[in-house]
């Protein structure tokens, strides 16, 4: 099987993300590493390793990409005969049974297309929901669940394993237009094949400034749009024509709220001009008349909500600290705003199960 760590200036973490995959109990594996034009240590820390073991191959780059080609880049170099591919970010690793217990999983059911396991993100578990044992259920009950909420269990591609034949047969298999392609990839995987889960927390994930997700996805809340793309995508494949109607209009008013709070931040002009291209190229122009009435419902909130002011007060500062609870207010990905995943209005909220 194929290792894949696509990697930009990470010296920070390299080294402990390569020995996570070095202590693998599973050990038919090869770790394919691509360096993306960095400018710091990484180049060293690659070569270093790759003298010391043979099943590390080393490529590097020409010149600097964006992080998803460089993801396609490194998918491109899967051997021939790997039949398994798994991603793991150079600031993240795996547990040492990661890919015995995964792939073992995936032999054992050759239907079996994505497999996912609990992760440990930061100090917490995450990735939860599904009832144990549950090892196999059907791709596209997983995909209708995750568009509506219900379900929380693909993550990052550090979390998942995927079929090889998958990547090999979608050219490029990241879509680099959107920078949530890893989980749009699921869902397109999930179409034809089925969900293998282990339970057992099997890898871990590093928020920290120095990455893409600090630097521009939660600075600019990239998913709020990037999910409402994957939806409009995967929503008439996954769903019912009623329940993607219903899921497409609460991730709508959840995108305004955001709009109507985005306008009060220091970097507001950069994020309005963001989103209000982004949902123009997905054919939902923005709304005066909607945004306003967004408006008059914050100020509303604002007047009856000394907590709500507060929160309003903090994001005028741009004090923009790593809380759950605060990334979930400020910058939503949007399945917030259907029925399992968010705390409903004290007038209650449509649901969107059939």
């Amino acid at each position: 099987m194929s290792v894949l760590t696509p990697v930009y200036n990470g010296e920070a973490y390299l080294s402990q993300c390569i020995e996570s995959v070095l202590a693998q109990t599973y050990g038919r594996w090869e770790h394919i590493l691509v360096d993306n034009a960095s400018t710091d240590a990484t180049g060293e820390i690659l070569r270093t390793y790759a003298r010391r073991d043979k099943r590390l191959r080393v490529y590097t780059n020409d010149q600097h990409v964006a992080v998803v080609p460089n993801h396609n880049i490194a998918a491109s170099r899967i051997a021939p005969g790997s039949k398994w591919c798994k991603f793991v970010s150079a600031d993240d690793g795996l547990l040492p049974e990661c890919l015995e217990r995964m792939v073992g999983l995936g032999e054992a059911h050759p239907r079996v297309g994505l497999v996912s396991a609990y992760q440990l993100q930061g100090d917490k578990v995450g990735l939860a929901g599904l009832p144990y044992p549950s090892p196999v259920t059907a791709g596209r009950t997983i995909g209708r669940e995750s568009l509506l909420g219900l379900l929380n269990v693909f993550g990052g591609a550090s979390a998942h394993l995927i079929r090889a034949d998958f990547v090999r047969h979608r050219e490029p298999f990241y879509d680099e237009a959107n920078l949530h392609s890893d989980v749009a990839a699921c869902y397109d995987v999930l179409q034809t094949s089925d969900f293998g889960f282990v339970h057992q927390v099997l890898t871990y994930t590093r928020a920290h400034r120095g990455s893409v997700t600090f630097s521009v996805a939660r600075r600019l809340n990239t998913y709020v749009l990037g999910h409402l793309k994957i939806l409009t995508q995967y929503g008439p494949v996954f769903l019912a024509p009623d329940e993607y109607t219903c899921v497409l209009q609460q991730r709508l008013e959840a995108y305004y709220t955001f709009l109507a709070r985005a306008l009060l931040t220091p970097e507001g002009r950069k994020i309005w001009a963001y989103h209000r291209d982004g949902l123009r190229a997905l054919g939902f122009p923005v709304s005066g008349r909607r945004l306003s009435r967004a408006i008059l419902q914050h100020v509303r909130r604002l007047l009856v909500s000394p907590g709500e002011l507060r929160k309003v007060v903090r994001l005028i500062r741009a004090r923009q600290e790593d809380e759950p609870g605060w990334r979930q207010w400020w910058a939503p990905t949007g399945s917030e705003a259907v029925h399992g995943t968010r705390t409903p209005e004290p007038r209650g909220e449509r649901v969107c199960v059939r």
